[in-house]
């Protein structure tokens, strides 16, 4: 008897492991020209912050495998070669099939698997197809108006979660502080508030409709346009943690570039984050580089004691997310930077990741 206890509890462990196994999604194709040094990442979006899931192993044609914890929810992921990237959704238990050629990676590509997997992967074609003035104003509205009637189709599913993040030529394909998109912001965030209360990107949305509806009053055209290639800064007067007020116009003019930061100390990702700049500030401050970082959090101890470690500017705004600088540089969630040359706003950036390639292009 006691040597059928101890099989069936071993049986049961095993159940309960194969179970554990069970539980992941699968991405698998073939990446043309690729072969086993062909670095590939898959990652995990966090409300617009990557974190890295697997590295993909390539074999010597080109096609790789790689399986991965389904998601409790839906949620957006992509593979990343470098500065480019395939995006897709991943519901559950999903099997996707993702093929591409290496020197097109992320423009060309084909994704199939599911229904949603494959929108997404129209919406960025069609995107695409938009960016860089290739269509006119009026083909562009057409197809954010076509846009706009799939995400209300269907406000409370990770497509419509994706389509209301997107960026176009740098700047949101919806945005907060234009009437119109803020009615589609809404629905998504209401929809998902509703339906889906205990989903991770539910009390994002919520704030960004909030604080976009709050902005959306506050705001001019004058004051709030800084989604332009290149416009001229707004200045920041802030303290540090010393009690010294540094000002962003006068830093922007002693220095040839200027990352300008908004964070949250306290946020999850903020080592992480931190880390990237230090190892950016220590490659780029002898080519004319300062780090001009706005802490947003609630908290201006905690903050202080974490600001007096670091080597570039760090100043504190007492008004935190709901401050005015917030809404005249339009930050939707954080981090937010702006790279900032001679003066002049040149580029934004929301993925962290690509923060250095984008500091390179305007060295």
């Amino acid at each position: 008897m006691k040597m059928k206890k101890h099989i069936l509890v071993m049986l049961a462990v095993v159940a309960m492991l194969a179970s554990c196994n069970d539980n992941k999604f699968k991405v698998d194709g073939t990446i043309q020209g690729a072969n086993d040094s062909t670095q590939v990442v898959l990652e995990m979006s966090s409300n617009g912050y990557w974190y890295p899931v697997d590295t993909l192993k390539i074999d010597g044609q080109g096609h790789y495998s790689v399986a991965a914890q389904a998601p409790d929810y839906p949620n957006i992921y992509r593979l990343r070669l470098g500065d480019r990237d395939i995006c897709f959704p991943v519901d559950s238990l999903d099997h996707l099939t993702i093929n591409t050629r290496l020197e097109a990676f992320g423009t060309d590509f084909t994704v199939a698997g599911s229904d949603h997997a494959v929108q997404v992967m129209n919406i960025d074609k069609q995107a695409m197809q938009m960016a860089g003035g290739k269509a006119s104003p009026d083909q562009f509205k057409a197809w954010k108006r076509k846009l706009a009637e799939q995400i209300v189709a269907d406000p409370k599913g990770i497509v419509a979660y994706y389509a209301i993040n997107k960026y176009v030529d740098g700047k949101p394909l919806f945005d907060p502080l234009d009437n119109d998109d803020l009615r589609i912001i809404g629905a998504v965030a209401n929809a998902f508030y509703t339906f889906k209360p205990s989903d991770p990107r539910t009390d994002y949305l919520v704030r960004v409709l909030t604080e976009g509806q709050q902005r959306r009053r506050a705001a001019t055209a004058a004051v709030d346009t800084i989604s332009a290639e290149v416009a001229s800064l707004i200045d920041i007067k802030l303290q540090d943690y010393s009690g010294k007020t540094y000002s962003l116009e006068q830093v922007s003019h002693s220095n040839h570039l200027v990352l300008l930061c908004f964070t949250i100390y306290q946020a999850e990702f903020s080592p992480i984050f931190n880390k990237l700049l230090n190892d950016i500030y220590t490659k780029y401050k002898g080519r004319g580089l300062e780090i001009f970082q706005v802490s947003l959090d609630t908290d201006n101890v905690f903050w202080s004691q974490a600001a007096k470690n670091l080597p570039w500017i760090t100043v504190y705004d007492p008004q935190g997310q709901s401050s005015r600088n917030v809404g005249t540089y339009q930050v939707m969630g954080v981090p937010t930077t702006f790279v900032i040359r001679d003066g002049d706003i040149v580029e934004r950036v929301e993925d962290a990741t690509q923060l250095e390639a984008a500091l390179s292009r305007h060295l």
